[in-house]
């Protein structure tokens, strides 16, 4: 495989993915974040609801938003929307800075064996994120039993 084969083909594709699930996570995090403060919001503002009011039946959405806050918390805890999102940003972040360097025969790129260099420091940057990402998840699977 020659270098543009494997820029375009492969690391292109890799910085893009990390980028995509990035932002994916990002929104998912921030969304459930978002959900997590109105419905916290509004169980406070259901203490101003007098319960011989009209509005009386408006308080049994409390015990179902504080549901939702217990289902919301853990669907983060389980999917790790957060960690996710900052961990592929700065995979994809240190793919793109070794794409520069090598495109611009920055050190250590600057040498007759720098696509080898290239291919070594790229497969070490996914294959490390690969398993750390896999021992996050399993210790994390461990915890909870």
């Amino acid at each position: 495989m020659d270098e543009a084969v494997y820029i375009e083909s492969r690391l292109d594709d890799q910085i893009d993915w990390y980028e995509r699930k990035s932002t994916l996570n990002k929104r998912r995090y921030q969304g459930c974040q978002f959900l997590l403060l109105a419905l916290a919001a509004l169980i406070t503002l259901s203490a101003l609801i007098d319960s011989t009011s009209d509005y009386s039946r408006l308080l049994i959405l409390v015990p179902v938003m504080g549901a939702l806050i217990a289902l919301i918390t853990g669907i983060l805890r389980i999917y790790k929307y957060q960690e996710n999102w900052t961990t592929y940003r700065t995979t994809a972040e240190l793919l793109k800075y070794e794409k520069y360097m090598f495109i611009t025969k920055t050190r250590p790129y600057d040498g007759s064996n720098a696509f080898n260099i290239l291919v070594q420091r790229v497969e070490g940057l996914i294959s490390k994120e690969n398993a750390e990402w896999m021992q996050y998840m399993s210790k994390d699977e461990s915890q909870q039993n």
